[in-house]
């Protein structure tokens, strides 16, 4: 695992849509019912419960996204003792959803303040560089194609599970490929997790690359204990569909001038 700090990629113009995108998930984590307690190390039944009804109505649901199953009975927020005691009271959904719509919204839901900071931290490193690209009505347009090929692509490789789908990862997958086929030879600052943290600088196409690789060894299976909660393969999806979106603009896009005298990290020693 590695985390990008710093790309050596300026930038033309303000990146308008990629801070609005991270204001807009921000804003809307903080106002998720039954997180606000996650984010001071909190959490309680009721908690879990309002969550779950939250994310019942506003996250994508690969069976319903296949199927257009919408089940009968969802979490209404409130807690109830039943036979087994407490747990959350479920009723018929109270509101019409949308499978399609849902894959937006979802988009926006972050599960925890590590996975929302996560995302973000890439949305912000490499997002400029493709809306500065791309223009800000184009960016918006490819961070939602890619985000809904995301979440498509998951729910047609996982099309029986009911499992809520959450996360801008997919839509972000996309920009990292559309950065890697643009910006291929670009420094990255990164930290490695090494004793404490090692800082190198390296090519893009080895950060994002690796990245990737490990992205899809872990949705095969490979490398961890099961798939868990991380929808590996939409990030594969998301990866894959920015790169293919981003291969017309290749030819024309200007490389950064390549920096001088540091390599991989250190002063290079010029030789003869």
């Amino acid at each position: 695992m590695v985390i990008p700090v710093h790309d050596v990629n300026p930038v033309r113009r303000t990146p308008y849509v990629t801070y609005a995108l991270i204001a807009a998930n921000v804003v809307v984590f903080l106002f998720t019912p039954g997180l606000a307690g996650s984010v001071a190390g909190q959490s309680d039944l009721s908690q879990f419960c309002h969550l779950q009804a939250f994310l019942d109505h506003y996250a994508a649901v690969p069976r319903e996204l296949i199927h257009g199953q919408l089940p009968r009975l969802v979490p209404t927020g409130a807690v109830g003792v039943g036979p087994h005691g407490p747990g959350c009271v479920v009723a018929p959904p109270g509101y019409d959803k949308s499978p399609p719509v849902s894959v937006f919204t979802a988009m926006f839901l972050h599960g925890s303040w590590l996975h929302l900071l996560g995302n973000m931290l890439f949305l912000l490193i490499f997002g400029n560089n493709i809306e500065d690209r791309l223009g800000h009505i184009r960016f918006a347009l490819f961070y939602v194609a890619c985000g809904y090929a995301a979440g498509y692509g998951y729910a047609y490789l996982n099309a029986g599970s009911s499992d809520p789908l959450i996360g801008a990862s997919g839509a972000i997958a996309g920009v990292l490929g559309a950065y890697l086929v643009l910006y291929p030879r670009v420094r990255v600052w990164i930290l490695v997790p090494f004793l404490l943290f090692l800082p190198l600088r390296l090519p893009a196409w080895i950060v994002l690359g690796f990245w990737f690789v490990l992205q899809a060894v872990y949705s095969s299976g490979n490398g961890v204990s099961s798939a868990g909660t991380v929808a590996y393969a939409a990030h594969v999806v998301g990866f894959i569909v920015g790169m293919i979106l981003a291969l017309p603009l290749r030819q024309g896009t200007p490389q950064p001038p390549e920096p001088r005298g540091l390599l991989w990290g250190r002063q290079a020693r010029h030789t003869w």
